[in-house]
């Protein structure tokens, strides 16, 4: 069996294995930090994805926007960047320091701490055996984590022992403290794990926000049509002919489609195509033309034209970035 990249991103017929199969992370930042309350870190990376497992103790997520997170012991919180956000003992403690993009350290007055937290191998805070121990794994570039994977989520989300438990979480505790040939790839492998881990969690639980398109394949009509788009992305689909494989009219279809989804069936198919070439410019070296052909676009200046309208930059542009 092909276990390329390639194969991997055009999952076919689990569409929860697509969206999952997006971190990708390269030298990611993994710490253990380690306070005595009280004890608040103001995080402002822009960093596009960041884990934090509670290990010891207790602690609080607070967002510029949105509900706070109180974490305890086994506890796991994500937050979606670009927003800033507070980790702390308690909501009322004031930062003692600053994280800035690339995973430079500041004072909240923007001067350099110079190393004065650094507590050895991947360890930064206080004390090592301070009451509180959180592992921290950050994806610093966009191009880590899918679009597809981030539009999904919501800027920050927890869960709790009750409803996620992960082998992983000993293996990376005794992981991260390391210092051998190749950590760094085993760390990125593991962080990767434990997301995918998490988040097939979090979409399992009812009350999570699911994307719209998540949550229609239980529509008998709508489901159908995804599953076909999702399988096939390449195949030269029409409303008609989706229309015709579902069991309804072009217009039953389109209505109820964009009812469910949110946008109208052909829009839903180019952003799918646009996804998986995303993905594919990230995860190998295949041309922009080759790319073009295996989303369902008929030349790379057809895929070029559609890609920058959407995202702005030229696939080489994004394949530079992601790079």
């Amino acid at each position: 069996m092909d276990a390329s990249p390639r194969s991997n991103t055009v999952s076919r017929g689990d569409p929860l294995a697509g969206l999952l199969d997006g971190p990708r992370a390269r030298g990611a930042l993994m710490i253990r930090a380690c306070f005595d309350p009280p004890w608040a870190v103001r995080v402002e990376d822009r960093a596009p994805l960041t884990v934090m497992l509670m290990v010891r103790g207790e602690g609080w997520v607070v967002p510029d926007e949105g509900e706070r997170v109180r974490l305890t012991a086994g506890d796991l919180a994500i937050a979606r960047g670009p927003g800033a956000y507070t980790c702390a003992d308690d909501p009322a403690t004031a930062p003692q320091a600053l994280v800035l993009p690339g995973g430079r350290c500041a004072h909240p007055d923007g001067r350099s701490l110079n190393g004065s937290m650094d507590l050895g191998i991947r360890a930064w805070g206080d004390r090592l055996d301070g009451s509180t121990v959180v592992l921290i794994g950050t994806y610093l570039m966009d191009g880590e984590i899918s679009g597809r994977l981030l539009d999904a989520l919501p800027p920050l989300l927890s869960l709790t022992p009750a409803v996620w438990q992960c082998p992983l979480t000993p293996l990376l505790t005794e992981e991260i403290g390391r210092d051998e040939p190749g950590q760094e790839a085993v760390l990125d492998r593991l962080l990767d794990l434990l997301v995918i881990a998490a988040l097939r969690a979090w979409f399992s639980r009812p009350e999570a926000a699911a994307p719209a398109w998540y949550r229609a394949r239980a529509d008998p009509v709508v489901g159908r049509v995804l599953r076909l788009v999702q399988d096939d992305p390449a195949h030269p689909w029409t409303v008609a002919s989706l229309a015709a494989k579902a069991g309804v009219s072009r217009a039953a279809l389109a209505r109820r489609f964009t009812e469910l989804v949110g946008e109208p069936p052909m829009t839903y198919l180019t952003g799918r195509r646009l996804a998986l070439a995303a993905d594919l410019l990230r995860d190998t070296d295949d041309t922009v033309g080759a790319i073009a052909r295996q989303v369902g676009y008929g030349s790379a200046f057809a895929l070029s034209s559609a890609f920058k309208r959407v995202h702005g930059v030229s696939p080489q542009e994004h394949r530079t970035r992601a790079g």
